[in-house]
């Protein structure tokens, strides 16, 4: 397992990535982390692509690549070198094993595969990697139902591990037919709320319901859950990453418990494509004072304003602003928000359209081009695992504004 030091981390994007060494130009070889500038995601992602990357320190040679990204074609891609792919699933399965999983679990594996998804395929790796002995068994969120169910009963597996929205269809049905029960739910990908959590032991009340952990495919690892986190809380890992919860007004860090900030990662596994004070994309706190070594808890409070995840997908700030411009929707100083709610067990987006904005379409008409272009958001309203998203022109006094700067909120999520 190969873990470096943050100056090392530093020195070499500053080296040989173009994009950090214009970035970091006029920077000295000798730095704190907080001296050094935030990455702003979207030139970080418009210079990140497989014909023209700025972002890579040096040619692939071996290894994997994900894509991430929402509903448009600007796919995102997150490489890794082999050593530290293996690296990555063993710091996460060792996360698991604090209380994920634990010796003669049954698990399986509801997450996504294919297309270039992490999720499955990571979850997969990184048990494989951890101290248990367990048994898996890849179903993944696509399998037939019928099929899940015979494997949950002939196998007599104790252990579900998915994303919520899958978890929910999966637990309705094995519910009703009498499938073998879980004693743990281990979710990820999304938040597992409480409606959703009543739901759930309604239908099987001896289960425990576990975070599996906090990572995503671009960052890296971010946070593992022990048996002392409560719903939301997880642990840094503070050996191979550094997280940072920033004021989102001034940037400055916030070192006190209970204040809300935007969370940012430095990766310190990965030098081929470096991760340094990236914004991960949601907002936290710290549930515990400051120390100066070893772990410390934190808590997940919702969504920052690079993008709004609904469900089991991303939608991006920027690219719904580009979806709007190409319908003549002209977003001049009003502009538009995302709102991000949950309700009756699943998530919804609504776009919230400011009316000196509107163009020459309805809201209706707006949103039946929404679904022909980014055709990912009826397949998942269709699938029952996200509500219709909904569009809307307001006043525009009724869109949202930080109190403190006056300026437009992007994304508010009003799930927490």
């Amino acid at each position: 397992m190969k873990v470096y030091s943050f100056l090392e981390i530093y020195q070499n994007a500053k080296k040989n990535s173009p994009f950090y060494k214009e970035l970091y130009k006029n920077l000295p070889e000798i730095v704190s982390i907080e001296q050094l500038p935030l990455v702003e995601s979207t030139s970080f992602w418009a210079v990140n692509n497989p014909n023209r990357n700025k972002i890579l320190t040096s040619l692939q040679e071996d290894g994997i690549v994900f894509k991430s990204g929402g509903t448009s074609g600007n796919a995102k891609f997150s490489y890794f070198s082999k050593e530290e792919w293996a690296t990555y699933n063993e710091i996460f399965g060792e996360g698991m094993s604090q209380a994920a999983i634990q010796d003669k679990d049954i698990v399986a594996n509801f997450f996504y595969a294919g297309d270039l998804y992490a999720s499955f395929i990571f979850i997969m790796k990184s048990i494989e990697a951890s101290s248990c002995k367990t048994i898996q068994l890849p179903l993944s969120g696509t399998s037939e139902i019928e099929s899940v169910l015979k494997v949950l009963n002939e196998f007599r597996v104790n252990v579900w591990a998915g994303p919520p929205t899958s978890i929910m269809k999966i637990a309705e049905v094995a519910a009703r037919k009498a499938a073998y029960a879980p004693s743990k739910i281990l979710f990820g990908g999304e938040s597992f709320y409480p409606d959703q959590k009543a739901h759930l032991l309604s239908l099987f009340p001896k289960v425990k319901i576990l975070s599996i952990g906090y990572a995503s495919v671009d960052g890296g690892h971010v946070g593992y859950a022990d048996k002392t986190c409560e719903p939301g809380e997880h642990l840094t890992f503070s050996q191979s990453s550094i997280v940072e919860i920033l004021d989102p007004d001034t940037e400055l860090p916030i070192r006190e418990p209970g204040q809300k900030g935007k969370i940012y990662l430095t990766n310190l596994i990965r030098k081929l494509m470096p991760i340094i004070r990236y914004p991960v994309g949601d907002l936290g706190e710290w549930v515990e004072p400051e120390v100066k070594t070893g772990t410390r808890k934190f808590r997940i409070l919702g969504r920052s304003d690079e993008g709004a995840r609904v469900g089991p997908t991303t939608l991006y700030y920027d690219d719904i602003a580009s979806f709007l411009s190409g319908y003549q929707v002209k977003l001049d100083s009003t502009g538009f928000q995302l709102i991000i709610r949950h309700f009756d067990q699943l998530d919804q987006l609504v776009i919230r359209i400011g009316k000196t904005a509107k163009g020459q379409l309805t809201e209706q008409e707006l949103l039946k081009h929404l679904e022909k272009e980014r055709p990912v958001v009826e397949e998942l309203a269709r699938a029952q695992k996200l509500h219709k998203v909904a569009i809307e022109f307001v006043e525009p006094d009724q869109l949202e504004s930080n109190q403190r700067t006056g300026k437009l909120k992007r994304i508010i999520d009003e799930r927490f």
